[in-house]
């Protein structure tokens, strides 16, 4: 049987030896939630009912199981069989992503307890492995009402409605094995810094001894352009390599999404003239700013161009069905003249930032915000957060970073001091741990610190935008959807502006019934619509980019550029000439 979702899940940290556990798991609900009691975990305690996909969500059609309505507990159990060449290594049990909390066991031992719905997690099980046949299971718990748990847009109610859509509970990445040996290289960090030519890497090691070397081997285009041996004095330490091989005035090597140039680089830790541990990555060389006001990629003024994408898809909902789906959505995007995606209230799959790395689109990687405020939703965000921003730190497409969303999570900003020092905590906190990159500590409205004045705006006159963006007075006195942009006690400081959701537009081209801010009644209709929102943005004096609402339908809404199953629902040269702006005639008389 072929396994679903087979590519390698971590494509920035690759070693050779993996084994993938998608495919048939054992499956249950637990409404009772007795399966601790009842020691499900152990042996033959309890024999599952169902069978279930992985990673696909008991919710979505791809599971083989397709139910939405609520189940809080849920159980997975599965058998394998480590490969003998693996024997005298250590082995890592890896898990992409499981929705919400997660208790696993091998072999009726526990192993490893996580909390946090989109990002991944591992355990060592070598001392709990026997000869032959293992066990896995897993303990699910997703509280389907619970909205201090950051959950983005997953709803809290059964049937989705409005902005909200179905849930996922459970595993949802892919789950896998990894074979090291005793010491093996457990993290880097790299920082590129163009203005230098220097790549700096942080790194981890994991019972690096005195006597061993980190070997860093670096080349572009199959050509050797530097290499490095690090003496493993310490388990962790930090080493910038000057790569001296273009101009820094000019494109040379740099990553774009026009040029998404990418250095490959080995990592090998040898003892004497053995590698005991070998990993293969990548890098682009890359810089993101802001100067004197004006959005720098690479020191020189750039417009970003970006569509709002939410990454759901019908029949896998939060998981991709393939990896070709995940290219293809950065294909479409890219076709369509967009340098750019926001990926909206989801923690993206590593896969897609891979695709995004490799054929060149900015994204800006945003937080699954929780919907109350309390100590735990605190606690909670800002944990998960600091995960996705260390798994994803090393993709040269991420050049923003999104914590908080028009204020979900802090529905009392306005009022409350220690909301307000909540979106301060985000910005500080993130930048500290990535001082390279744009952070918006609350995109839409009532910003108090963010590194751009991101505003979401869906009128869809495009007179009243010509106007309302004309001047920095009328911005801040606009109010799009009767918010204020600052926060009182807060205010603009020259930061660059840009509207970061507008526009969306509904417009039915399939079966799915549903909403939009705005509505199309045909083609002609659609394209004249998308042309006046779109021209207001690049006809501002003002405005330094866009975020156009949306990619694709999702659930009952219908106002994507493509439909929820990918299809154009206009000619996408013609999406492609409205956002470089090379269509003004077929407009004349609105121009008139």
């Amino acid at each position: 049987m072929t396994i679903p979702r087979s590519e390698y899940p971590r494509p920035q940290f690759q070693r050779e030896q993996w084994l993938n556990l998608n495919g048939q798991w054992q499956f249950e609900y637990d409404d009772e939630n007795k399966g601790l009691t009842d020691k499900w975990f152990e042996g033959n305690n309890h024999t599952f009912s169902k069978e279930i996909t992985v990673p696909f969500s008991y919710q979505s059609e791809l599971s083989g199981i397709g139910e939405t309505e609520f189940h809080d507990l849920v159980w997975y159990k599965k058998t394998f069989t480590v490969p003998e060449k693996w024997n005298n290594q250590r082995v890592l049990l890896h898990f992409g992503a499981v929705d919400y909390g997660a208790w696993v066991y091998v072999n009726g031992k526990f192993v490893t307890f996580h909390e946090g719905g989109h990002v991944p997690f591992h355990a060592e099980i070598t001392n709990v492995l026997q000869e032959g046949e293992n066990e896995i299971v897993v303990r699910v718990e997703d509280a389907s009402k619970d909205l201090d748990q950051p959950r983005g847009k997953q709803y809290w109610e059964e049937k989705s409605e409005g902005i909200f859509y179905l849930r996922t509970t459970g595993i949802w990445q892919t789950v896998w094995l990894e074979a090291v040996p005793v010491t093996y290289l457990e993290k880097v960090k790299m920082t590129p810094d163009i203005d230098k030519d220097e790549i700096t890497i942080e790194y981890l090691v994991n019972e690096g001894q005195p006597n061993q070397l980190l070997e860093i081997d670096i080349s572009f285009d199959g050509k050797q352009v530097a290499k490095d041996l690090v003496q493993l004095t310490s388990n962790k330490g930090s080493r910038s390599i000057y790569l001296n091989d273009f101009n820094v005035h000019d494109a040379g090597r740099l990553w774009s999404p026009e040029h998404p140039n990418l250095y490959d680089i080995t990592f090998r830790i040898k003892d004497s003239s053995t590698t005991i541990d070998e990993v293969n990555s990548y890098f682009g060389m890359r810089k993101i700013s802001v100067e004197n006001g004006v959005v720098m990629l690479n020191n020189k003024p750039y417009y970003m161009k970006l569509v709002l994408d939410q990454g759901y898809f019908p029949t896998g909902i939060l998981t991709p069905p393939s990896d070709e789906d995940i290219k293809k959505d950065v294909e479409l995007t890219k076709e369509m003249g967009f340098n750019g995606a926001r990926k909206h209230q989801k923690i993206e799959d590593p896969r897609y930032l891979y695709w995004a790395d490799k054929l060149g689109l900015l994204v800006w990687g945003e937080m699954a915000n929780a919907y109350t405020y309390t100590d735990d939703a605190v606690r909670r965000m800002t944990a998960e957060w600091q995960e996705a921003m260390e798994r994803d730190y090393n993709h040269p497409s991420i050049v923003a970073w999104v914590p908080i969303n028009e204020s979900w999570g802090v529905p009392r900003l306005l009022a409350d001091k220690r909301q307000q020092d909540h979106t301060l905590g985000m910005y500080y906190l993130t930048k500290s741990l990535d001082s390279t990159r744009l952070v918006i500590s609350n995109d839409g409205w009532e910003h108090t610190k963010s590194d751009m004045c991101t505003i979401h705006d869906y009128e869809s006159d495009k007179e009243v935008l010509k106007e309302r963006y004309s001047s920095v007075e009328n911005i801040m006195n606009s109010q799009p959807g009767h918010r204020l942009i600052y926060v009182p006690g807060y205010e603009y400081n020259g930061e660059p502006i840009q509207v970061t959701e507008f526009g969306g537009i509904a417009y039915k081209k399939s079966n799915w019934e549903g909403w939009g801010y705005s509505g199309a009644t045909n083609d002609e209709d659609f394209e004249e619509k998308y042309y006046k929102v779109v021209s207001a943005m690049l006809e501002s004096p003002l405005v330094q980019g866009f975020c156009y609402t949306q990619l694709t339908d999702v659930e009952q809404e219908i106002n994507g550029l493509l439909t929820y199953d990918r299809k154009p629902k206009i000619d996408l040269e013609i999406i492609r000439n409205i956002n470089e702006g090379r269509n003004r005639k077929r407009f004349s008389t609105e121009e008139e």
